[in-house]
């Protein structure tokens, strides 16, 4: 994170207080900065207030939590459901048409597809980049899914259930509350704290 030093300088002193105080949450080069910018306005610092200061600009800057709703989870849950049945349909494609040559790129696919799940369960806000790949794969997919549902039941079957876990996954990140997703990452701890409070109190 980049702290702009212009920025802190059109503070005041009291706001510039806040940066240096033993419970502060701002990161330690926001400190760093703020103290300077009170020594050269001539603010006098004891020598315990400057090893407290020391302390909260050499500690080292804690992990952020990223916001992850439990829609993220469910989305998450259905893509990797997803790659089982294509790798059921896979098998049972390479059983009535043996070729060989479209594995790698089925598998290449269960591979990207399988970190997208990934990234969307740790939180990651993919849903447009879901739902454009999705659209531009059912174009690719609709004669080729209704050609397995009229010769090849059993791979039109699990290609159907693929898109409609597909959709659900989609389904579930679009219905994650915006006020949700505005939530910045280092903001999250006073959200949670507060929910949690919230919860107690109910």
């Amino acid at each position: 994170m980049v702290v702009k030093k212009n920025v802190l300088e059109q503070k005041t002193n009291e706001q510039l207080e806040e940066y240096i105080k033993p419970e502060t949450r701002y990161v330690p080069q926001a400190t760093k900065i703020a103290f300077e910018i009170l020594k050269t306005r001539g603010r006098f610092f004891s020598e315990k207030e400057i090893d407290a200061i020391n302390l909260l600009i050499n500690k080292p800057e804690e992990k952020k939590i990223r916001p992850i709703h439990q829609n993220h989870i469910k989305s998450s849950n259905f893509i990797f459901i997803s790659i089982v049945f294509g790798l059921i349909n896979l098998f049972f494609t390479l059983m009535y048409i043996p070729n060989q040559s479209g594995i790698f790129s089925s598998v290449a696919a269960f591979i990207f597809v399988g970190i997208l799940g990934y990234l969307i369960r740790e939180g990651r806000d993919l849903k447009i980049l879901l739902l454009a790949l999705f659209v531009i794969g059912l174009l690719g997919s609709i004669s080729t899914l209704t050609f397995e549902l009229t010769y090849y039941p059993l791979n039109g079957i699990l290609s159907l259930c693929q898109l409609i876990l597909q959709i659900l996954a989609i389904i579930f990140l679009f219905m994650i509350p915006k006020k949700f997703e505005s939530i910045k990452t280092n903001e999250f701890e006073l959200w949670l704290a507060a929910e949690n409070e919230k919860t107690i109190e109910k």
